[in-house]
């Protein structure tokens, strides 16, 4: 009986959650109850949405009493999950009293989500009023930048708090209005302050820098911290990734834990900050940041990189047009084999990465396979249309549309100046001018304008895609009609 009752528990245990499940009946009187919730709207097959699950099951105990975390099955409540427009799985939405307040974009770890909303739930800049609140607030993990203004009423504090409400989710803010805060800083009257992280100081550049504009406005404040804030070279997270990544930016990953080990992680990043230094003296333009090989192993699958390399670093670089370049060569202590790996990437001397499947040996299909070694071949053809669907393997959308996608492929087989194709997007790098958010995503390339594909958002119908081909195909499509009764042959006259 006993272990009956310890049973029960356990499973009571296990199927508690703090995520609210909402559905078609109640979503509508539910969602205003509160002032600020995220919303993820998801497929039980879909793989992404079984990966993020765990960390929202997290980020939801941990953020429990301070914002709400929810989900919304889609394969069950379509009303809902049509009325909010999802196409793709996971979609997380933000909600304030009851209305849509956009898509959250945030990291999809626990550590992210929770630092993420808790900068959106709370003040958009934290108000401090003794040393103590500043010592402590600016010892945490982030940088922050601190407004200091004699006048809490001031037009300078005024446009302060503006830049901060509007950068919230990204940085982190506070202001004062305490006069021992401002002498001590050296503050006659208002000023604002960036500091950078207390673990990451080093002697190659300083830990804080003052705003130098002349005007306290809002777009001159936002561009101060939007330049400054990273400094040389940050420690990339989940929570700062999404920042970083749209630059040209060479990350250096290895064993980085400012937790456990401090002076272990500094060591490394030392050493490429010493490099990064030589060459943005000379005025090249590149990004530089350190990461954690453990967090950031799929960064390095998608660039070939080898996570079990030992204590050493290993390099790479992502434009902000999705150029991958790696970094062959053992990283060394003296920093050498990455000079000249930097000096080959400024001499335009390095080859372009493509994380790719093999090139299929017979592709004779109705329907084109499309890796990303063959992806110019095929799709950027420039005498033909390509219409293409970039699939992931585990969708089960993309499974049902397989079969009349071949049968698209069949019906056009006999039309010289058009292909249809279709890529793994999971296994093989998509070029940047194609936006890949969810499975099946489908683009049309017209020949000679192969820079500009546009995306295909009609019916998953056979007819609903020549339909559209017909409209956009460079030449009149030849397609193959659909069987017509045959005549009867008349009798011939006695």
């Amino acid at each position: 009986m006993l272990s009956l009752f310890f049973l029960v528990l356990l499973v009571g245990v296990a199927r508690a959650s703090d995520v609210i499940e909402f559905s078609d009946d109640d979503f509508d009187s539910k969602i205003g109850d509160h002032s600020m919730i995220l919303v993820e709207f998801f497929a039980p097959w879909c793989g992404h949405c079984k990966r993020l699950a765990p960390e929202y099951e997290v980020a939801a105990t941990r953020l429990k009493g301070i914002v709400a975390l929810a989900k919304v099955d889609c394969t069950v409540n379509t009303n809902v999950c049509q009325k909010y427009g999802v196409s793709g799985y996971p979609t997380l939405k933000i909600f304030r009293d009851g209305e849509d307040a956009g898509a959250y974009d945030g990291p999809r770890t626990a550590d992210g989500i929770v630092s993420h909303l808790k900068k959106q739930a709370g003040p958009a800049s934290v108000e401090l009023k003794t040393e103590e609140d500043f010592t402590k607030y600016v010892g945490e993990r982030d940088a922050t930048v601190v407004g200091f203004f004699a006048d809490g009423g001031s037009t300078a504090q005024a446009e302060f708090l503006k830049s901060a409400s509007a950068l919230r989710e990204s940085f982190r803010f506070a202001h004062t209005n305490s006069e021992e805060l401002l002498q001590k800083h050296d503050i006659e009257g208002e000023g604002i302050i960036l500091f950078r992280p207390i673990r990451l100081n080093n002697k190659f550049e300083e830990s804080s820098i003052k705003f130098s504009g002349d005007k306290f406005t809002n777009a001159n404040i936002k561009k101060f911290i939007q330049d400054n804030i990273f400094g040389m070279c940050p420690h990339m997270t989940d929570d700062n990734k999404d920042q970083l990544k749209g630059k040209d930016l060479l990350v250096a990953f290895y064993d980085v834990d400012y937790e456990k080990n401090p002076k272990g992680s500094n060591y490394w990043r030392n050493r490429v900050m010493k490099v990064a230094k030589g060459f943005l003296d000379q005025g090249k333009k590149l990004n530089f940041a350190v990461a954690s090989k453990t967090s950031f192993s799929q960064d390095l699958s998608e660039m070939g990189l080898d996570a079990s390399s030992g204590e050493l670093p290993v390099v790479g670089i992502r434009t902000a047009k999705g150029d991958k370049y790696v970094m062959t060569e053992e990283f060394s202590r003296d920093g050498k084999a990455l000079e000249r790996f930097l000096q080959d990437y400024f001499d335009n001397k390095l080859k372009r990465y493509l994380k790719s499947e093999p090139i299929p040996e017979s592709n004779d299909g109705p329907v084109k396979t499309v890796v990303a070694e063959n992806f110019d071949a095929i799709v950027n053809s420039e005498d033909k249309d390509v219409m293409i669907e970039f699939y992931a393997p585990w969708c089960g959308h993309c499974k049902s549309l397989e079969p009349k996608w071949k049968e698209l492929g069949e019906k056009l087989a006999n039309d010289p100046s058009i292909v249809i194709a279709k890529m793994d997007a999971t296994a093989n790098d998509v070029p940047s001018q194609y936006e890949v958010r969810g499975f099946p995503t489908i683009y049309f390339a017209a020949a000679g304008q192969k820079m500009s594909p546009k995306k295909y958002e009609g019916g998953r119908e056979v007819s609903d895609f020549i339909s559209y081909l017909k409209k956009e195909a460079t030449n009149p499509l030849v397609a193959e009609d659909e069987e017509k009764p045959k005549k009867k042959k008349k009798k011939s006259e006695l």
